[in-house]
C-alpha cells in the first residue's frame, strides 16, 4: 500500500514538473533560477517524505519548503541532510563498539557485585548505558566537581604542567585568546620536552582559530587534526553533524570532560557576556581509560591512525571507596540515540526528584512527555535555564515549553547571576549525569557528545548542593505572570519552536 502511494505521488510530480518546466522557461534567467528553486524543493520534499523522519519534523520541512521555498532550500542544504548520516558514520560505529568491546570488556565481579546492591531500577538503567555505550561502570574512579572557568582552567592548567607521557586534547570551540594562548605555550613547552601532545578540534566549532595558532602547533611537533573539516558547507553532508565533546586526557591517568571549551568568555572575561556559570569534571582512575578510548577513536576516524595499546589503555584503579562512574559516548553514528535514551530512563526512574539545568532545552516529544510526567506524578521537577541569550532562535523556542511545563507541575527557573551554561541532570539527589550534552534535539541526535553518570559519589552530592546554590540566583517563573508575556513575543517563541526540528 504505501508502495502504491509512493509510485501515485511521484507520478503526479513528475506531471507537476512538466507544467512548471512549460511556464518558467519563458521566463529568462529568472525563470530558469525559478524553476531551479521549484524543482529542488519539490524534489526535497519528496526526499523527506521517503526518510520516513519524525511526522513533527516532516511536517515542519514541508511546511517550510512550501512557505518559503528559497529561504527552506538553503536551510536543507545547511542542517536537513540527515538522510545519510547511518551511511556517513556505519563504519565508525561498528569500528568503536568492537574497540570498546575488546578493550572495557564486561564489568568486573567487583563492579557486578557492587551493581546487585543498587535498587532494580538504578542497577538496570547502568545495564541499559553499558548496553547502548558498551561502556562499564566503575567503582574504581574518583571525581571532583570543577566549578565555573576560573577552578576548572587552575586545575587544567597544573595538570598539563604535570603531563609526562602524553596529552590528548578534543574541543568543539579553541579561541586564540588569552587563556588560548597560555595553554597552546604549555603544550608546545611539553612537546619540547618530549610529551607526545595530539589536539583535535572541530572544524566548525572552532572555524575562527587562526592559521597561525595551529601552525605554532604543529611547528612544536604537535599533532593537530580538525574534525569534520568543511569546504563547501552547501554541498557537505557533514557540515551537520559537529564534534561537540569537550575531553583532555593525560598520561592515561587523569580526564577532564564537561561544559567548558577553550576561550575567555567561559572565564567571565568577555564583557557582552558578563559572568559565565558552568560545571566541569576532572576524573582519575580507571573511568579515565574509557575517557581516552573515545579520544582515541574519534582520531583513529579522522586519521586512520590507531594508538589502541597499553601505553594508552591500561587501567589506573582507585581502590578508595567510590560510588559508581560511568563514560558514555553519543553521536550520529549510533543508532540508539544512547545519551537521549539515557536520559529518558533516568527522568522516567525518578521516585523523588528529577533537577535539570540546561542553556538550551528544545526537548524532543520523548524526553518532554517524560518530564511533564514525572511532574504531574508528584515527583519534584525542576528545570534551570539562563533568562539571557546567547544564541536568540534556541532561547525563544525553550521559552515555548513553558507554559506546559509550568502547567504539568515543572519548577522553571531563570539563572539571572549571568549566563548559565552548565549541563546537568541530578535524579533523587543521588544519580546525576554531567557532561557536553545540552537537553536539545542536537546533541541528542547530531552531535557527537560524551557525559559522565554518576552514581552516589561525593561529586553528584557536590552537584546537588551547587544546584540549590544556583537557584538563590535565579527566578521562578509562575504560570500566571508568564501568561501575560505580550503576543509579539509569544508570536516569535512559536516561531522559534517550529524551526527548531530544522536545526
Amino acid at each position: 500500500m504505501k508502495n502504491t502511494v509512493r509510485v501515485v505521488l511521484f507520478v503526479i510530480i513528475i506531471s507537476v514538473l512538466m507544467l512548471i518546466f512549460k511556464d518558467h522557461i519563458k521566463g529568462g534567467l529568472f525563470g530558469v533560477f525559478s524553476l531551479f528553486i521549484s524543482l529542488s524543493v519539490i524534489f526535497i520534499g519528496f526526499v523527506i517524505f521517503l526518510e520516513n523522519r519524525h511526522p513533527t519534523q516532516t511536517i515542519t520541512w514541508l511546511v517550510v519548503l512550501g512557505g518559503f521555498p528559497l529561504v527552506g532550500f538553503i536551510f536543507y542544504l545547511l542542517f536537513g541532510r540527515n538522510y545519510r548520516k547511518e551511511k556517513m558514520f556505519r563504519k565508525k560505529y561498528f569500528l568503536d563498539k568492537q574497540a570498546f568491546l575488546n578493550v572495557e570488556g564486561e564489568n568486573d565481579p567487583r563492579s557486578r557485585e557492587k551493581l546487585s546492591l543498587m535498587r532494580e531500577h538504578q542497577g538496570k538503567l547502568f545495564s541499559l548505558a553499558q548496553k547502548l555505550g558498551n561502556s562499564p561502570i566503575s567503582f574504581d574512579t574518583s571525581t571532583k566537581i570543577l566549578t565555573n572557568g576560573e577552578e576548572t582552567f587552575q586545575h587544567i592548567l597544573e595538570e598539563l604542567k604535570r603531563a609526562k607521557h602524553h596529552i590528548h586534547l578534543e574541543y568543539y570551540i579553541v579561541r586564540n585568546d588569552a587563556i588560548g594562548q597560555e595553554i597552546k605555550e604549555i603544550l608546545v613547552e611539553k612537546a619540547m620536552q618530549g610529551v607526545k601532545v595530539r589536539f583535535l578540534f572541530d572544524a566548525v566549532g572552532s572555524w575562527q582559530l587562526s592559521k597561525k595558532y595551529i601552525a605554532d602547533l604543529r611547528n612544536a611537533g604537535i599533532e593537530t587534526v580538525s574534525f569534520g573539516p568543511v569546504k563547501l558547507p552547501f554541498l557537505n553532508n557533514k557540515f551537520n553533524f559537529r564534534n561537540h565533546r569537550k575531553i583532555i586526557v593525560i598520561d592515561g591517568t587523569i580526564g577532564f570532560v564537561g561544559g567548558l571549551n577553550i576561550g575567555d568568555e567561559y572565564l567571565g572575561r568577555v564583557k557582552s557576556i558578563g559572568f559565565w556559570r558552568d560545571t566541569h569534571l576532572m576524573v582519575k582512575g580507571e573511568a579515565v581509560r574509557t575517557l581516552q578510548l573515545i579520544f582515541l577513536q574519534d582520531w583513529y576516524y579522522m586519521t586512520n591512525h590507531s594508538f589502541l595499546t597499553a601505553e594508552y589503555l591500561s587501567p589506573q584503579l582507585d581502590n578508595k571507596s567510590h560510588g559508581g562512574v560511568q563514560l558514555i559516548a553519543g553521536g550520529p553514528d549510533n543508532e540508539w540515540s544512547v545519551i537521549k535514551n539515557i536520559f529518558f530512563s533516568m527522568i522516567a526512574s525518578a521516585e523523588k526528584s528529577v533537577w535539570i539545568a540546561s542553556p538550551y532545552f528544545i526537548p524532543d516529544e520523548d524526553i518532554f512527555s517524560a518530564i511533564k510526567v514525572a511532574a504531574l506524578s508528584g515527583i519534584d521537577v525542576r528545570l534551570l535555564v539562563p533568562n539571557r541569550p546567547d544564541k536568540r532562535i534556541v532561547f525563544h523556542a525553550s521559552r515555548s515549553y513553558f507554559p506546559e511545563l509550568l502547567e504539568a507541575g515543572v519548577k522553571v527557573y531563570e539563572y539571572e547571576r549571568g549566563f548559565m551554561h552548565s549541563k546537568i541532570i541530578i535524579v533523587d539527589e543521588e544519580l546525576a549525569s554531567i557532561g557536553t550534552a545540552n537537553m536539545d534535539m542536537r546533541s541528542f541526535h547530531l552531535n557527537f557528545e560524551v557525559n559522565a553518570f554518576l552514581f552516589r559519589t561525593k561529586s553528584a552530592q557536590k552537584l546537588v548542593d551547587e544546584y540549590e546554590n544556583d537557584l538563590k540566583f535565579a527566578k521562578q517563573l509562575e504560570l500566571k505572570t508568564f501568561q501575560k508575556r505580550h503576543l509579539g513575543l509569544r508570536l516569535l517563541e512559536s516561531t522559534a519552536r517550529l524551526m527548531s526540528p530544522l536545526l
